[in-house]
Formats: structure tokens, sequence, C-alpha cells
């Protein structure tokens, strides 16, 4: 290693010459994480895209990338049935979105789950109504969690029904 006594080498007095900020490595580990969740929006982002422009969203300009940073997004076709799980989900509540895709949203209701909150929010749906509630919802692991939901029809430029949209956040 160079050293200071090293006067007449031009790498030494170089070396100590600069000013030698230490990143700590565990600060590596935060910005590989950052960049994956990063990544994650961006594919989500362009996912929500490709369903909105494929079934014609008459309203698309929901601000998506600040919500997928914020929130766990859930699109169902008008059956009910889930085509779009962001990845935040797995945070959330286990899940990852290849064990949902297909199901119902009620997959993650149980025993415990308020069935008046079930029921209001099923009456939502069925007249085609934007609702705000909380549920109790069950993890992958069994464990309870509050679920705050932000639910919306979304239809097409024919005014036709096409899919449901879920904006979650665990309480």
């Amino acid at each position: 290693m160079a050293t200071q006594n090293d006067n007449n080498n031009p790498k030494a007095k170089y070396l100590c010459s600069l000013k030698w900020n230490a990143i700590p490595l565990i600060s590596w580990g935060f910005s590989a994480t950052y960049k994956t969740e990063l990544k994650n929006v961006v594919l989500d982002y362009n996912k929500i895209a490709i369903i909105s422009n494929s079934k014609k969203w008459k309203n698309a300009d929901w601000d998506f990338k600040n919500k997928l940073e914020e929130k766990v997004i859930l699109i169902t076709d008008a059956n009910l049935n889930i085509v779009f799980a962001s990845h935040s989900l797995h945070k959330m509540n286990g899940y990852r979105e290849q064990e949902v895709l297909g199901k119902s949203p009620k997959m993650f209701q149980g025993k415990a789950t308020v069935m008046t909150t079930s029921l209001e929010i099923r009456e939502a749906i069925t007249l085609q109504k934007p609702f705000v509630k909380q549920v109790l919802n069950y993890k992958k692991s069994g464990e309870l969690y509050y679920c705050n939901i932000e639910g919306f029809p979304i239809f097409n430029k024919k005014g036709e029904l096409v899919n449901f949209i879920a904006f979650e956040q665990a309480a």
C-alpha cells in the first residue's frame, strides 16, 4: 500500500491526495433492493398498460406509477377472476401473482372476515359502483391482517364493464 512517505512515487502521491468516502457493504443491499422494486414497478406498469389497451379502458389515467409504489393493485375481469396482481402483493400477504391468477379475491377471506363487509362489497360490485372498505383478510401463512381496499369498476369506450380494479394496502 502506498504511504505519504513514498514522496518519489507518483502513484502514492495520487492515492494519498484522494479523499476516500467509505460506503458500507450493507448499503449495496439497499441499492439492489431499491433497484429490484423499481424494476417491478415498471414491469407492473407495463402489464397494466397492456390490459388497459387490450380492453380499451375508457378512463386509463389512474397514476399507476405512484399507486404501484404505495399500494397493491389487483385487477379482475368482469367475472371477478384475478387477471393481474402487482409484485407488492407478496409483501402484503405472502402470495405471488402466479398463485392468484384466475382465482377470486375471496381467496384472501376466511372465517374471521366480517360477512356484512363482504356483502357491502358484493353489492357495490353488482351495482358497478366504486367502494372503499376495510376487510379482515388472511395471509398465505394464515395470519390475519386488515386490508384497506378502494375498488372501482372499469368500463371500455363502449360503456361495457370489462374489469374491476382494487388499490389495496395493509392497515
